[in-house]
């Protein structure tokens, strides 16, 4: 009995010591609003008092306890560490809404800053406009955190610490091909990233700012949108500022934040656009935006939604990317216009978002393998005995990837298929049930029906909460990174 204890003190303490200097870290963001609270004077100062002093404590007494079982993670670590993050940073960022706001259940708080940390912007929240502004700064700030995957800042320092990072980092970061580096050591490539994700978040704040907007909402919306993450300090979202301007730089930045961030990486250190030319998946990314944005503006128009070409085009850019990115915006109440343009708008979530981004969904790159493997398919039925390998930017896709992305897709299918029938058996109609899981397992936010722009998801019942919560979580790790740790290969040695 005590040599079993023993392992499993060996197997987990390490893990366990490494989240509590992840939840150190949370705790000094919470210095952010804690600023605001205190030179604003607003009435949230004490609940950032008593959630600095419980993260802080907490995510130290986690790492002294641990110390000496400090040792190099494993792959199957990393998995735990990934999964093991992203279930307790909510549970200790949602302390200040707890604390401050009212008759706010444990279960709505948790949900509000899981959304925030997976980027995904589904609110339990209303009246936002008349929160302190520590609160609106604290929400915007949680999926500027998670944009990037507060790993990435993580795995930047722990060589300081004596622990590697590169499992974490596999296990964190986005996409198929995850072995792909962009500089010798894994805390450089961390470090690259996290400085081009802090640049084009203050050309985008300051972008805001001359737009028009007050420098508080230029920060909250600057989080929310490198992030990909959609909170907004106001009820009406970018329908409050009504101003054009503001739309276009939000797209332009959702768009920058949409593509893969290896690629602005490249381009920016090799001072050259090759890096953008010759990225198929990013021309497929905004080729299908494209697309889409001149059919719902068709649509629209068609409908006569606007009374002008150019009022529904304004309309269905901005709603269109910020769908389709996963990011959650909206200056109109999509979920009113006819079904065809808002059912586009999130099957495109599900996909349009490139890998290495800071969006969710099943990312462009496993679209485009699909795609060709399905092509591929139809010409070995004509032809058995043709070589025709998939490639992808002129080199060929490995069967092994081919094989993992199809895994993927029956997994995510069947995920999502699933988590639906479980809203409907919990009493939800099938508009609400289905777009609210697909909104949540791609990161989007607002869905259709009960959880449409023009409401939120308070409506839900503790219990479907808990089910969305949980797509959020799938999602943003995408489920594998997370049903790996449910299979008994993961815990034989």
């Amino acid at each position: 009995m005590r040599s079993t204890l023993l392992a499993a003190a060996h197997a987990l303490f390490p893990v366990v010591n490494v989240l509590g200097v992840v939840v150190l870290l949370l705790a000094a963001t919470l210095l952010v609003p804690l600023a605001f609270a205190f030179f604003g004077r607003d009435a949230a100062l004490a609940a950032y008092d008593s959630a600095l002093l419980i993260t802080a404590g907490t995510g130290a007494l986690m790492m002294l306890g641990t110390r000496r079982f400090k040792r190099e993670l494993q792959p199957r670590d990393g998995f735990l560490l990934v999964t093991l993050v992203w279930t307790v940073l909510p549970a200790f960022a949602a302390l200040p809404l707890l604390f401050h706001i009212k008759d706010l259940s444990f279960t709505d708080a948790y949900f509000e800053a899981m959304s925030g940390l997976t980027t995904t912007c589904a609110s339990i929240l209303s009246n936002l406009d008349a929160l302190p502004l520590s609160i609106n700064v604290w929400r915007a700030l949680l999926p500027w955190l998670g944009g990037m995957g507060i790993l990435v800042l993580v795995v930047a320092i722990l060589p300081l610490l004596g622990v590697g990072g590169s499992q974490i980092f596999k296990a964190e970061s986005t996409g198929v091909m995850k072995e792909t580096k962009l500089t010798p050591r894994i805390a450089e490539t961390a470090k690259g990233l996290y400085t081009f994700y802090f640049g084009l978040s203050l050309a985008c704040f300051f972008a805001y700012a001359a737009a028009g907007m007050s420098w508080a909402d230029a920060f909250i919306h600057m989080c929310a949108t490198v992030s990909l993450g959609g909170f907004s300090s106001h009820d009406a979202s970018f329908a409050y500022f009504d101003s054009p301007l503001i739309e276009s730089i939000a797209i332009v930045f959702m768009l920058a934040s949409g593509f893969n961030f290896s690629i602005h990486f490249l381009a920016w250190r090799r001072r050259s656009l090759d890096a953008y030319l010759h990225d198929a998946e990013g021309k497929y990314f905004l080729g299908v935006l494209a697309a889409a944005i001149f059919i719902v503006t068709a649509f629209l128009w068609q409908h006569a939604i606007y009374p002008d070409w150019l009022s529904s085009l304004r309309f269905a850019a901005f709603n269109v990317v910020s769908i389709a990115t996963t990011t959650g915006f909206s200056s109109a109440d999509f979920g009113a216009w006819p079904m065809f343009a808002p059912a586009l708008m999130l099957l495109l979530a599900a996909f349009t978002t490139c890998a290495g981004s800071t969006g969710g969904g099943v990312k462009m790159v496993r679209a485009m393998v699909l795609f060709k493997q399905a092509r591929r398919e139809f010409v070995r039925i004509l032809h058995p005995r043709v070589i025709n390998p998939i490639k992808i930017a002129g080199g060929v896709v490995e069967n092994n990837i081919i094989y993992a992305v199809l895994a993927f897709m029956l997994i995510y299918s069947a995920t999502v298929v699933g988590l639906t029938l479980i809203l409907l058996l919990s009493g939800l109609d099938i508009v609400t049930a289905a777009s609210a899981i697909m909104a949540c397992i791609n990161n989007t936010g607002p869905g259709l029906g009960q959880v449409s722009p023009a409401s939120n998801y308070a409506s839900l019942t503790d219990f479907q909460t808990w089910v969305c919560t949980s797509a959020m979580l799938l999602g943003r790790l995408e489920l594998l990174s997370v049903l790996v740790l449910f299979t008994a290969a993961y815990w034989r040695k």
